[in-house]
């Protein structure tokens, strides 16, 4: 990762969609949609393109008999470690009897621990019906229960019923989730008696 990138601010007063499709057909790197024009992100200079815009735009002014304002502001930006930056927001927490933390934080050595990286499944214990539901789980579920977590997400809940003794069966429609929630169980040192992408009707494919 380079030291500093480049970042080009456009703003167009009219016939936006013009400029996106010019954008689109001619610029290698993405950009950034706003409601007067583009912010567009690039480790090399941005003067290229600014001059295709203007030329766009003298264009446009020709061709449709208007004046068509275009303002251009290009600056140079320090990047950041941006793993690093959201790494540090993601804290560690406390429910009940478990600890919720991500595998970049020591362990709880009190409590029971689940290690949870924050991905696209949900399911990290920060969200207020998360953390209900493993407080639920932690005052009711038993040695040798048997549950069925429908919508496990990140597995969060299986995860934490697993540790307290219960037989889980977990399943969840979007398979993201239910890939997260094996991956998440391996990191944790426990296993699904069974888990699949679907509902909870038996005719559901298991993995």
């Amino acid at each position: 990762m380079q030291e500093y990138y480049y970042e080009l601010v456009v703003k167009v007063s009219s016939h936006l969609p013009l400029f996106s499709d010019f954008l689109s057909d001619t610029v290698e790197v993405g950009f950034e949609e706003t409601d007067d024009g583009f912010i567009i992100r690039n480790e090399d200079s941005l003067e290229t393109i600014q001059w295709g815009l203007e030329q766009f735009q003298e264009a446009l002014n020709k061709a449709l008999s208007q004046t068509i304002e275009l303002e251009c502001v290009q600056t140079k930006q320090k990047n950041s470690d941006w793993v690093a930056e959201y790494q540090k927001s993601i804290e560690p927490l406390a429910i009940d009897k478990f600890y919720i933390h991500p595998t970049w934080t020591q362990a709880s050595p009190d409590l029971i621990n689940i290690e949870i990286d924050p991905a696209l499944a949900f399911g990290t214990g920060h969200h207020p019906t998360t953390a209900s539901a493993l407080r639920a789980v932690a005052e009711y579920v038993k040695k040798d229960d048997t549950l069925l977590d429908v919508g496990c997400g990140s597995g969060i809940l299986s995860i934490g019923a697993i540790k307290l003794g219960a037989l889980v069966d977990a399943c969840d429609t979007d398979m993201v989730s239910v890939e997260n929630s094996i991956r998440n169980a391996d990191l944790n040192n426990v296993k699904f008696h069974n888990i699949w992408e679907g509902s909870c009707m038996k005719d559901s494919k298991k993995i």
